[in-house]
This record gives C-alpha cells, structure tokens and sequence, in this order.
C-alpha cells in the first residue's frame, strides 16, 4: 500500500514559482490581447470582443501570482494558519481556473462573423485563448496537487 507523504520544501517552492510564472504569462498575454483589440478598426460586420477578453480573464492571473507568493511563503515558515490560507487560496486557484476553462471553452465553440479587417486580429486572439486554455489547465493541476498535499500536511501537522 502506497503511503502519501508531505511535499517537500523544494517542491513546495518549485510550484509557488510555477504558479508565479503563469500568472505572469496571462497578465502578459491579457495586455497583449488589450492591445491587439483595442486596435481593430470598425467594420461593417463589427469587431471581434471575445468573451474571456470582456471578463478579464487572463486578469485573474494576479489570482495565481498571489497564491504562488504565499505558497512558497508557507514553504519557508510552514505553520498551521499559513497553510490553511494557502489552502484557501489554492481552492480559490481552481475554482477560477475551472471558471476561466467554461469561458474559453464557451469562448472557442463559436465565431462570430467580423470585418475582414479584424479576421486575421480575431484569429490571432483565438489561438492565444488556446494557449491560455492549456495554462488554465496546468494551473488547476498545481492548485489541485497542493491542496491534496496541503491536507494531509494540515492533518499530520
């Protein structure tokens, strides 16, 4: 029978750094998509406003960035209290990523007609949200792998 330990203290610091990434990679990739669609000239079929871009939803990537910081917070000073917050915030990481997946997912299944002027911006913008999907997922692993471990550490603790 396989017995589940605690994460270490390197892999505690090795996923709030991954998660700091990812954050900053969707604050990159929402000010790039503010820029890219902020430019799209008024056509007679309209402009492309996806509905992840109208949310905010690689915004939310401050979400990760502050869970990453007090994830690897907890990993120096690991107390009880310390990895309860980080519990929380890593369910609250899910919950939002789940959340960013529906949108996206919702997002890609359809394509509204858009100016010709705007298709190649409106292309562009769907396969960053395809990247951002994978991320999406990718956080919701790691939030999900600590949470596990969080338990048993607050359980053992």
């Amino acid at each position: 029978m396989a017995q589940c330990s605690k994460l270490s203290t390197a892999d505690t610091l090795v996923l709030g750094a991954i998660q700091i990434l990812i954050g900053i990679f969707h604050i990159f990739m929402w000010y790039f998509l503010l820029i890219m669609y902020v430019g799209q000239i008024k056509g007679v079929f309209g402009t492309y406003e996806p509905l992840t871009y109208k949310t905010g939803c690689p915004l939310w990537g401050i979400i990760f960035i502050i869970s990453g910081i007090f994830l690897i917070k907890t990993a120096r000073h690991p107390a009880p209290l310390l990895v309860a917050c980080a519990l929380t915030l890593h369910i609250l990481c899910i919950i939002v990523s789940i959340v960013a997946i529906a949108l996206t997912i919702l997002e890609l299944s359809r394509f509204d007609s858009v100016s010709y002027r705007n298709y190649g911006q409106a292309k562009l913008g769907r396969e960053v949200s395809r990247i951002l999907l994978s991320s999406y997922s990718l956080e919701t692993a790691i939030a999900f792998t600590y949470c596990i471990f969080g338990c048993i550490s607050l359980k053992t603790g």
